[in-house]
């Protein structure tokens, strides 16, 4: 979990929330909970409560016994969207180490990880995907255009967009430097 303060307290509030409701709806004592996970007791109620730094394993035991991936946990409660995160999960000691999950979508048989570059004017347009495969696109440089059934998308350096790839898209660099970005493809 984060070691920044603002951004642990949100995340440890986000688990609390999620782990006590999902508990709650699955009919688990913290006792039930922590014999599934093999998560103590003590921890599972210091979570809960918000009081505890929890580790990333720690996480997906939880996560694991719930039956629910760990993106679930960490998200805010309230977030529309369910496959956009956008949360920092861990922050190392020095300073600019940290792990951010941006978004998270079902796979039914395997997730591609690609890095693409695209120059200056550069442009590619694919047809529409298998139903229900999806992309995940994080610009690292530059800005790419993402156009989606004509509708275009600008994502600039540090953003991303995800977006069921069974439909018509393009990338384009429309820009004056090159654009890197990680695309994955979630089949």
């Amino acid at each position: 979990m984060p070691n920044d303060s603002s951004h642990r307290s949100s995340v440890l509030r986000h688990v609390s929330q999620n782990v006590r409701c999902l508990r709650v709806a699955a009919d688990l004592s913290q006792a039930g909970l922590a014999e599934r996970s093999g998560v103590s007791r003590r921890m599972l109620v210091a979570i809960e409560a918000g009081e505890k730094n929890v580790s990333l394993t720690t996480l997906d035991l939880i996560g694991e016994a719930l039956g629910v991936p760990f993106s679930r946990l960490i998200q805010a409660p309230d977030q529309r969207d369910p496959g956009r995160i956008n949360e920092l999960a861990w922050a190392g000691k020095h300073p600019g180490s940290k792990a951010r999950l941006l978004a998270s979508s079902p796979a039914r048989r395997e997730v591609e990880i690609w890095e693409w570059q695209l120059a200056p004017g550069e442009h590619y347009a694919s047809e529409a995907d298998a139903q229900g495969w999806s992309e995940q696109i994080y610009v690292a440089e530059g800005c790419l255009t993402l156009i989606i059934e004509e509708q275009k998308h600008c994502l600039q350096a540090g953003e991303f967009f995800v977006f069921p790839s069974d439909q018509h898209y393009a990338y384009r660099n429309e820009g004056a430097v090159p654009t890197r970005f990680v695309r994955n493809v979630v089949i």
